[in-house]
């Protein structure tokens, strides 16, 4: 019997799955696209599954579902199917960007059957198998406690880069702000970066600031590190469109703030900025989609003439 199953492995899922194998976990695997899983099985040995019943047959108890998948209609669809195939004790895991009242709502939809519920925000990206995930988790004390030794291994360390942050809907609260922040950092990147470059007399090298800034500057970061790499082999981006997709959580944290009359002009602003992006030639947003890109794997749109 498998210890864990995870449904959906694209980018995030499946390295997280990859993750696990290599600790010696054994995993199940479901993806509506069945090639990818059986590719991911025969790279990795995960037991891969025709189907959710499948899955879920395949597991131990209690048994331990992991959705990997798009937030909204997707999990919702996964999450009702699974409803009807776990039993009591068992636990789902969302671990997708969901609005955290929906989890909210779907860890009371499922307790009435008996099924814990845990959220769980992920961040690490693509570079999250060699790295390690930054992982914000939402659910009642035992629950998470079953998962836990899941939580250790996908960590960076045991140790660190994982939190209980409280009860259900907490996890994915925390990775909704923890999105927002991130859509301030890439836009004040992209902005000193685009000032720096309109001092045409100064001919400055984008690359070698940015690298400078990576060693004792009180703004080096994960996403200077990327922004540096790509700008040494591109300072013009050209080939990229000036379109910077949101991808929702930039939204929630900014209605949050409204809701809670915090103020946040940082990143709503930010938000706004990815807003107009679409309909701007600008430096800075061709900077950010490679941002994107960079730490998520994000398709960039390739830039034209106009």
């Amino acid at each position: 019997m498998n210890d864990i199953g995870f449904v959906g492995l694209g980018r995030m899922g499946g390295n997280m799955a990859r993750r696990l194998r290599r600790n010696g976990v054994a995993v199940a695997g479901y993806n509506r696209n069945a090639a990818l899983t059986v590719t991911l099985s025969r790279e990795t040995g995960l037991q891969a599954a025709d189907s959710l019943t499948e899955l879920v047959q395949s597991l131990s108890r209690p048994r331990i579902v992991w959705l990997m998948v798009p937030a909204g209609a997707a999990t919702q669809e996964n999450i009702d199917q699974l409803a009807g195939l776990l039993s009591p004790q068992d636990i789902v895991v969302d671990g997708g960007n969901s609005y955290y009242k929906d989890s909210m709502r779907r860890a009371s939809e499922l307790a009435s059957r008996g099924i814990r519920f845990v959220d769980a925000g992920v961040s690490g990206g693509i570079w999250g198998l060699e790295n390690g995930y930054a992982l914000m988790v939402g659910g009642e004390t035992g629950a998470v406690a079953v998962i836990e030794r899941f939580l250790k291994l996908l960590a960076p360390t045991p140790q660190s880069g994982w939190l209980h942050c409280g009860p259900v809907g907490s996890g994915h609260y925390v990775k909704m702000v923890h999105n927002g922040i991130e859509y301030g950092m890439m836009q004040a990147y992209a902005e000193g970066l685009s000032l720096l470059r309109s001092r045409t007399d100064f001919s400055l090298d984008l690359a070698a600031v940015s690298e400078m800034w990576r060693h004792g500057s009180v703004v080096r970061s994960w996403l200077l590190d990327l922004t540096a790499e790509f700008l040494k082999s591109d300072q013009k981006l050209d080939a990229i469109a000036p379109y910077v997709a949101d991808s929702g959580e930039g939204r929630w944290t900014a209605i949050e703030a409204i809701e809670q009359g915090v103020p946040a002009p940082v990143m709503s602003l930010a938000l706004m900025a990815r807003f107009a992006s679409q309909d701007r030639d600008d430096f800075a947003a061709r900077l950010l989609s490679l941002m994107r890109k960079g730490f998520g794997g994000h398709a960039v749109r390739p830039g034209g003439s106009g």
